[in-house]
């Protein structure tokens, strides 16, 4: 699962989430390189001849349109939520492709740790709860990641309020 508990901060944990990133920077690089090659090696046969400047453009305008959807490709993927548990607040903030921020914030007390494993828009659906309002985390994880990290993030919460000072 694509997610990091960062060293705690006194009572404070955080956890970092992200999508899964199948094709990393460097195989970005040999993808576009070996596509190029590959395209070019018909080429050879055509050095001196007109029909080569006639097919240039196209083949140019082919590796220009891989490159360009792999690269939408990341900025989608771009997510990162926080998720900040502390014996008083829990927050979760998530910023998104395009400059998306969003954030969310309840008392650790009322949180709650949602799975639907039906209903929802994929299965096993993970919501929490608390607060004025009920918000996803981890929408970009595998239906099993879900459940994993549900049970992780139910264990997490409990030991937040363990930690809280009674009056």
């Amino acid at each position: 699962m694509p997610a990091n508990w960062l060293p705690p901060e006194g009572d404070q944990r955080r956890l970092h989430l992200w999508p899964h990133q199948s094709l990393p920077r460097t195989g970005f690089v040999w993808f576009i390189g070996g596509t190029a090659a590959l395209i070019a090696l018909p080429l050879v046969t055509m050095i001196g001849s007109p029909v080569l400047w006639g097919l240039l453009p196209f083949l140019a305008l082919a590796i220009w349109g891989i490159w360009a959807a792999l690269m939408r490709s990341y900025r989608d993927g771009a997510i990162l939520e926080v998720l900040t548990l502390d014996p008083h607040e829990t927050t979760l903030s998530r910023d998104g492709p395009r400059s998306a921020h969003h954030d969310w914030a309840a008392n650790t007390h009322w949180v709650q740790v949602v799975l639907h494993p039906t209903g929802g828009p994929v299965p096993n659906y993970l919501t929490l709860r608390g607060g004025p309002r009920e918000v996803e985390i981890g929408r970009f994880l595998s239906e099993n990641e879900r459940v994993d990290l549900a049970r992780t993030l139910a264990k997490a919460i409990a030991e937040a309020r363990e930690t809280r000072p009674q009056p």
